[in-house]
């Protein structure tokens, strides 16, 4: 065991370049990145909103399809922060080798992380934002309370990239991703209130939902699309930001482990 791969991160703004560097290279095919991440959302959003929206009645005070849009900006937010993290992460890590030619500058491989991390975060803002525009422009929300969902989904992009670059730190290919998407990603969709309230669960599968990432974003969410203020607030931000932070170290420390082999 080496210490040193458990050392706390030592981060400066040389993660800025790198930053820069992928948003560079993210320009050149933005148009085609935003529709790929904007269409399936929307079109679940609108395809169950209006076919289920028909058969059910208010959910919470909410229109069914009001109800489905907040949990739709969250889930859009976790996918894309999810596929950033893990397959452009991989892709740059072992592929292509990126990460070892920046490292051969004077940057190190927390700022490298840090980046990756800040990165699939605002590739996320950038897809919950799309997601919604279209909420506005069906006139889903007019409560100025849901302006507070641009800096929420910048939160639940960085957890769940955080989350994503463990993967990619253990991952021996891009296969292994199935097993994160098949066993975390679908289970969270499902369970964590994106198209029906959790309290439809049973008593169990309730708690379990609780502990998970998602159900906190959208415990945020929903209230804010209905302009109100969410209820222990202070404690969803607190969890998100803890798996946050928790994720970063991990991975950092996976990260060390498997480079320096």
């Amino acid at each position: 065991m080496n210490i040193r791969e458990f050392a706390l991160p030592q981060l400066s703004l040389r993660f800025y370049p790198i930053w820069r560097r992928h948003w560079l290279v993210w320009k050149k095919v933005a148009a085609s990145s935003i529709m790929g991440h904007l269409a399936d959302p929307v079109i679940y959003m609108l395809g169950l909103g209006y076919g289920l929206g028909r058969l059910l009645p208010t959910i919470g005070g909410m229109p069914y399809m009001a109800f489905l849009a907040a949990g739709t900006v969250c889930y859009s937010t976790m996918n894309s922060a999810s596929f950033e993290a893990l397959y452009s992460g991989f892709s740059r890590m072992h592929e292509q080798r990126t990460w070892e030619a920046i490292m051969n500058t004077p940057i190190s491989l927390d700022d490298v992380v840090l980046s990756e991390i800040l990165w699939a975060a605002t590739k996320s803002l950038m897809s919950g934002l799309a997601v919604l525009v279209v909420i506005w422009l069906l006139g889903l929300s007019h409560s100025l309370m849901s302006l507070w969902m641009i800096p929420l989904a910048l939160l639940i992009g960085l957890t769940f990239a955080a989350i994503g670059l463990i993967m990619t730190a253990l991952a021996p290919a891009y296969d292994f991703f199935m097993y994160y998407f098949t066993l975390v990603i679908t289970p969270m969709m499902l369970l964590c209130g994106v198209f029906f309230p959790i309290t439809q669960l049973p008593d169990g599968i309730q708690i379990f939902a609780s502990i998970l990432p998602l159900t906190h974003a959208i415990d945020l969410a929903r209230p804010l699309m209905n302009g109100n203020v969410p209820e222990n607030v202070l404690f969803h931000i607190s969890v998100l930001l803890a798996y946050t932070l928790t994720g970063f170290y991990v991975s950092l420390v996976l990260f060390r482990r498997r480079l320096s082999k």
